[in-house]
């Protein structure tokens, strides 16, 4: 195909579409927006016909590819389950032009809207005082219930039912299809008389005209991959969510149930699963499922199709492999999110340093019965803290598979060296949602931190009884005490080393205040040690509140000793790796 005519902009007569659309000429994929439909939009849109304004392209994807559709709009059947073809024709953008355009002039049924008819009606009578009138449409356009006087009971409908009987008043779908019955009786109206140029003889002949002759824009993408097309739509529909892969390749893996055999539906299929539990893990997004599917597909099925990860081999994925490979990967799934959860005690998704941990851990967990959690915590904190992006793109997913495979089977296997720089820990932003970020969040979760005042109860929990059992992220010097107290301090009270996990009571009763004052309050717990150790702290807090001061630039010292003990910290968890840190700070100084 010439590369021109892979996006050809072309048009149509109005009723031709729609007549098209009846014959089941074009389908709408499950994927599309549900229609909001709404009297006055529609009103608004057969007046911009009515002018002959633009109404903007209807987007359509011819492709032989098959998709779940949906089986009516506005009541009326638009696809036959039971046709085979070689080309479908999808409407991709234009479903609510469709909808309003389809059910205004052939009737139909209306969501929500029980006994409503959508019919549309044109005043024949209403004349335009002028080209910009933006208020005549209401009157012009009507529907039954805007004329229907209810037998003389509803007299606000009077004047125009007398109308509709004298005819003067006409059903859209009439003038398409019964043009020269509508017209002989407005001729031989008694207003009209005959006269060829009375009003409403020439506003029934421009409706006709506007019938016969407006064209509708369309965009027709042929020969196009479900990747670029996806991009392509979301450049158009800008002001509506983008075209998912997940969306589409939903549609395309669909199966009804048909003379016994089971039908599929990969969305229902994850949405149970989401149901499996509370954690929130399980609410990941669609395309993380679908990534998670498709790299255990890839690493499982023998010519699957399945290259990659990326939306071009998304789109290979059948029902069958989903099928083949589902009971085992949900149980690879609960495994990994029971590992974040009860082993790493990270309590959701937003705390995760790399979504492709999803993807590496299901592989791992997948169909292993003795997995090993000391080897599976080096691999976690070891690419979460190490220095350099290890799991960043879809490129570095073969060499971690690579890693766990070999443990998975028994082989030997080796960490590479593992890097880090200790000015980047002090740099760690708290307002960042970055890699290192969630890492350190992680890691001071992972450590259990207890609460400062009931020293007993751990801060991290799955549920919370009182809104103040909720974890807040505190600043262990305070921002406006460290505003009205300088000091001589280099480090910002920004960085995530000044950050711990407290309850919201204790956040709040903390507030801005000193911490030689609040630290000598809750220290008068014995346990209170051993709960900053649990929160990775360090005990010169202790020692300063007990001498009741501390140095012009205590949170300068404070960061360091907090970086020293996440270094020890990680140091003993990466235990048997080559271990290496640097400080860039000190290299620059020097």
């Amino acid at each position: 195909m010439n590369f021109t005519d892979r996006i050809k902009p072309t048009d149509k007569g109005i009723t031709t579409y729609l007549d098209e659309l009846k014959n089941l000429t074009y389908q709408i994929p499950t994927f599309q927006r549900e229609v909001v439909w709404e009297k006055e939009n529609v009103k608004k849109l057969w007046d911009s016909i009515y002018k002959f304004y633009p109404l903007g392209s209807i987007l359509v994807w011819k492709t032989d590819i098959k998709l779940q559709n949906h089986r009516h709009i506005g009541g009326h059947k638009i696809t036959d389950n039971h046709s085979f073809s070689n080309e479908f024709q999808y409407l991709l953008d234009g479903q609510q032009r469709t909808t309003s355009l389809l059910t205004s002039l052939y009737g139909g049924s209306i969501e929500g809207r029980d006994n409503f008819d959508p019919s549309l009606y044109v005043d024949l009578s209403m004349e335009n005082v002028d080209e910009t009138d933006d208020e005549i449409y209401k009157k012009r356009f009507l529907y039954w219930d805007e004329i229907d006087d209810k037998d003389g009971t509803f007299k606000r409908n009077t004047g125009r039912k007398k109308k509709f009987d004298s005819g003067l008043i006409v059903k859209l779908i009439n003038i398409k299809e019964n043009f020269d019955t509508v017209q002989e009786q407005i001729v031989n109206h008694s207003e009209v008389n005959q006269q060829y140029n009375h009003p409403f003889w020439v506003e029934l002949r421009r409706i006709k005209q506007v019938l016969d002759n407006y064209r509708l824009s369309f965009i027709e993408l042929k020969g196009i991959k479900v990747a670029e097309v996806c991009q392509i739509f979301e450049r158009i529909n800008q002001a509506g969510k983008p075209l998912d892969i997940f969306d589409i390749v939903v549609a395309k893996t669909f199966r009804p149930q048909h003379n016994g055999n089971q039908g599929f539906y990969l969305r229902d299929l994850i949405d149970d699963f989401r149901t499996t539990n509370n954690s929130k893990f399980l609410q990941i997004d669609y395309f993380d499922y679908l990534q998670i599917i498709a790299l255990i597909v890839r690493e499982n099925i023998e010519k699957s199709g399945v290259m990659n990860i990326t939306p071009t081999y998304l789109n290979n994925l059948t029902a069958e492999q989903v099928e083949a490979i589902w009971d085992d990967t949900k149980n690879a799934v609960l495994k990994t999110f029971d590992f974040f959860e009860n082993t790493l005690n990270i309590k959701g998704p937003p705390l995760i340093p790399y979504r492709y941990f999803y993807l590496t851990l299901t592989c791992y967990f997948y169909k292993n019965e003795n997995p090993d959690y000391d080897f599976m915590k080096k691999y976690f904190w070891f690419n979460s803290f190490h220095n350099s992006d290890l799991l960043s793109n879809t490129g570095d997913i073969n060499d971690h598979l690579s890693l766990l495979y070999k443990e998975k089977k028994g082989e030997e296997y080796n960490f590479d060296r593992f890097l880090i720089d200790k000015e980047v820990l002090r740099n760690s932003s708290y307002s960042s949602k970055g890699r290192l970020s969630r890492a350190i969040l992680s890691l001071y979760s992972n450590n259990n931190p207890k609460d400062w005042k009931y020293t007993d109860r751990s801060v991290i929990a799955d549920n919370f009884f009182f809104s103040t059992d909720k974890p807040n992220l505190h600043h262990v010097f305070p921002s406006n005490f460290i505003t009205q107290n300088p000091g001589r301090n280099s480090h910002s009270n920004n960085s995530l080393m000044n950050i711990a996990y407290i309850t919201q009571l204790t956040n709040l009763e903390i507030s801005d205040q000193n911490p030689l004052i609040y630290i000598r309050d809750y220290n008068q717990n014995p346990n209170f040690v051993n709960v900053l150790k649990s929160h990775l702290l360090s005990s010169k807090l202790i020692e300063w509140s007990t001498l009741e001061s501390m140095p012009e630039n205590a949170l300068d010292l404070f960061i360091e000793d907090r970086v020293s003990i996440i270094i020890e910290k990680l140091r003993d968890i990466l235990s048997g790796i080559n271990f290496e840190v640097i400080d860039t700070k000190a290299t620059a100084d020097n």
